[in-house]
């Protein structure tokens, strides 16, 4: 199949709607309709672009394929050290179990949360409730910090949680929570001391 490499950061925002769903229930469907979508959007065509979908929907449990960006473990670690519990909430099919081991972050996190494992996508409530749970932190005292201002933001804020969008690209306009560019920002945000 061939698809033009040019066209995915165009062909990733046009599919993006798609993960919008209404039900808010993981299914491994939706993500392999999604990744259909992109390779279609970058110019695949025919009836492998499902088969291809599915493929690296599959492929893509592994974390090899990812990389941590520069400032995480830096600032989990600086975080961890002032008295923070963290957290992780992912709307992956990655086993989480096993991300910190990959990625090297022994001990800093102390709860993961994965949909696939959960059954909701966030923005849904129960996954932030879930993660609320397990760290044994009420929602007014905990703050989520994602790059997604539907699914991480209102998904927070459904619950009480505060939230901080981390906007690596630069803060959009007509945001009315605080902005981050990169995690390093975080630790000063916060003001050092855990609880808001």
């Amino acid at each position: 199949m061939t698809v033009d490499p040019a066209r995915f950061e165009a062909a990733v925002a046009g599919a993006a709607e798609l993960l919008d769903s209404p039900s808010q229930v993981y299914d491994d469907a939706l993500f392999v309709r999604y990744t259909a979508r992109i390779i279609e959007l970058m110019g695949g065509t025919g009836p492998e672009v499902e088969c291809v979908a599915r493929e690296i929907y599959d492929d893509w449990a592994e974390h090899k394929h990812f990389d941590l960006y520069p400032d995480v473990r830096e600032t989990l670690q600086q975080l961890k050290s002032a008295g923070f519990k963290l957290g992780l909430i992912s709307n992956s099919h990655r086993p989480l179990e096993t991300f910190d081991e990959h990625f090297d972050l022994h001990g800093l996190i102390s709860v993961r949360v994965s949909s696939s494992a959960h059954g909701y996508l966030k923005p849904h409530p129960s996954i932030f409730r879930s993660a609320l749970e397990l760290m044994r932190v009420p929602a007014d005292a905990a703050v989520m910090v994602g790059d997604s201002f539907g699914h991480d933001v209102m998904g927070a804020r459904g619950v009480g949680m505060h939230s901080i969008l981390l906007a690596r690209a630069g803060a959009p306009a007509g945001v009315d929570v605080p902005v981050i560019t990169t995690l390093t920002e975080l630790p000063g945000l916060l003001g050092g001391a855990p609880g808001l």
